[in-house]
Parts: C-alpha cells; structure tokens; sequence
C-alpha cells in the first residue's frame, strides 16, 4: 500500500501564473514539465494531490465549477494522473476556513482519505503559505519559483526540479 504522496499547489506551479485568477480554461496553460514530472513521481509510487486556495469563488468572480473545468483540462494534461483535487474556495474577507492554506485542513482530509504518513510527503508551492501548510502536519515542503522574497530552503525553479529532488531523496 503506498502511504506516500506530492501535495502540489496549482497556479505556480503546475500551471502558469497569470498574475490574477486563472480560472477559464481556455487561458489554463499547463507548463511544459509538469506531465512528466508527474508520471515520474506515480512511477516512483506517489499520490499525487493538488491543494489549492480559489478565493475567486469567494469573491464572486468565478464558481467552483470553472475550478472544476480548469481541473479537468489539468487531468487531461497529466494522462489522469492526479489522484485528487482539493479546493478552498474561502477567502479572509468573506469567511474563515480551515481549508484555505497556510491552514492545513485540505491536507488533512487527503492525509486521512489516503492513509497517508506525513513523513513520507511532499509539498511543492510556490508561496510561504503553501509551506506553512504543510509544515502544520508534519510534510516537508520545496518552494518553486521567484515569487517569494524569502530564504525559504529548499527553492528550485520548476516541478521538474523538485521532482528531482524528492526522488533524490526516497533513493
């Protein structure tokens, strides 16, 4: 049974940041490395769950089913290889949620769903927020990309290079 998983931030990450909400999928760009990356982190036995804060919901500009239709080009993208996909549609200025990062509840639902032993995860973001997420249950966190101002350790530039390095690691 594989109780190991990559938690992924979406926007960032596995697709291109527009600089405001991405959520019509005809401007949905996934990035060039993040298919294979992903195929190589199933190879090595990972789930594979994204984990993404969609305050645009919340705000009234865009509804769950966008994310949804969004998601679903994601998959296609990916040959289906996401095993889940999380969503807190929340935001600070309308509501509170558990869900939205840095809180860690979409983390731990998929923990819980899966079996997952924190130890033996991943979190790839592309913001602080995404690390403090994880770092709440326990999963050790790669920072992608120049968004942050911060000293965040371990930063890489893409998913290709994180994937790099967690199966550096499980090696």
């Amino acid at each position: 049974m594989t109780n190991k998983a990559v938690f992924l931030d979406r926007d960032g990450v596995l697709n291109r940041e527009m600089g405001d909400y991405v959520w019509q999928p005809g401007q949905f760009e996934v990035l060039p490395d993040v298919p294979e990356s992903l195929a190589r982190l199933k190879a090595a036995g990972y789930y594979l769950i994204v984990v993404t804060n969609q305050a645009g919901i919340a705000k009234g500009l865009y509804t769950a089913a966008d994310v949804q239709a969004c998601h679903q080009k994601l998959q296609q993208a990916c040959h289906g290889a996401l095993d889940a996909l999380y969503f807190a549609p929340g935001h600070p200025s309308v509501s509170e949620s558990l869900r939205r990062k840095p809180d860690s509840l979409m983390l731990e639902q998929a923990m819980a769903r899966f079996q997952l032993e924190a130890a033996q995860c991943w979190l790839v973001g592309d913001r602080l927020r995404d690390m403090q997420a994880g770092a709440k249950v326990g999963v050790r966190g790669i920072l992608v990309g120049e968004e942050e101002p911060a000293t965040f350790q371990p930063r890489v530039p893409n998913l290709a290079a994180a994937t790099d390095l967690i199966l550096a690691a499980a090696s």
